[in-house]
């Protein structure tokens, strides 16, 4: 065997591995965003109070041994209610853009591969969504819907789901101008084994990107709709919803605010620089 074998049998999946591992600010990403995973799957062991439980006795506490986070309005220790309130915000930027994606992707794919009417009636109803300002969409159907997180959730991804619909559009228009497309088509494979074998595939890479970048932005939103009172209800805590407290303590107790902020903006941090090296990774002109 030659020198040169190893090189061209090496598997598509280690180049994009050994690219992405080459790209140290997505390896401080994937760091940040597996921390803040690993503090949200872990919460119920952790060994930290209750976060709903209150101590009239220590309101507003600057951090101390017992509470290296401080206390809230009503002495609740914030620490823990960082480390619960981490998974609603990751669940939120995960559904949320589950939802996009399950709904997106699909439509997208019937709007670019089969044309015609179906993908005018379909790009004119993403035009119009898309018109609207994404956060203005997601207060006003979480405002219809209810203030909940899963109807958080629900709003955010039904108006995320414009951005995937045009992306894949785009890159179904792409691909099946290939000449694999058209030869599959002229042998005579049904039109949903192409879809499936030709089409998708080839338009997974830059939908897992955008994908990661989304839930960045879906973070974002959360917190915007927990801080309006439109996401998670009190007593659960939240990110968003303890910066809405806060807000009204800057001056008495500003760690409430900076602890909640520090990890909004690291958990965000971290997917946008995730997203980033996603995508300079999977991008075929690279290899």
């Amino acid at each position: 065997m030659s020198i040169a074998d190893p090189i061209l049998t090496r598997r598509p999946e280690s180049r994009v591995w050994k690219k992405f591992r080459a790209h140290k600010s997505a390896m401080l990403g994937g760091v940040l965003v597996a921390f803040f995973v690993l503090i949200a799957l872990a919460a119920p062991i952790l060994p930290v109070p209750d976060p709903a439980a209150t101590d009239w006795g220590a309101v507003r506490k600057a951090p101390t041994a017992a509470h290296p986070f401080g206390t809230d309005e009503i002495g609740r220790d914030v620490l823990a209610r960082m480390i619960w309130g981490a998974q609603a915000s990751l669940l939120a930027g995960v559904v949320s853009v589950g939802i996009a994606v399950l709904l997106g992707v699909p439509l997208g794919i019937v709007a670019g591969y089969f044309g015609g009417w179906t993908d005018a009636v379909i790009s004119r109803c993403t035009e119009a969504l898309l018109a609207a300002p994404f956060l203005i969409l997601a207060i006003a159907l979480a405002a219809f819907l209810g203030p909940s997180l899963t109807n958080a959730m629900i709003a955010i991804g039904l108006s995320a789901t414009p951005i995937f619909i045009r992306l894949t559009r785009g890159q179904v228009l792409s691909v099946k101008a290939e000449d694999y497309v058209a030869s599959a088509r002229a042998i005579g494979l049904p039109t949903p084994k192409i879809l499936t074998r030709y089409i998708f595939p080839n338009v997974l890479p830059p939908v897992l990107v955008q994908a990661t970048l989304t839930i960045a932005t879906a973070i974002i939103a959360e917190a915007s709709l927990s801080f309006l009172g439109l996401g998670q209800q009190p007593p659960a805590p939240s990110w968003g919803s303890m910066l809405n407290t806060a807000k009204n303590f800057l001056n008495q107790a500003p760690w409430m605010a900076m602890w909640p902020g520090i990890a909004i903006f690291l958990v965000v941090l971290g997917f946008n620089l995730l997203g980033d090296g996603l995508r300079d990774a999977l991008d075929p002109r690279e290899h």
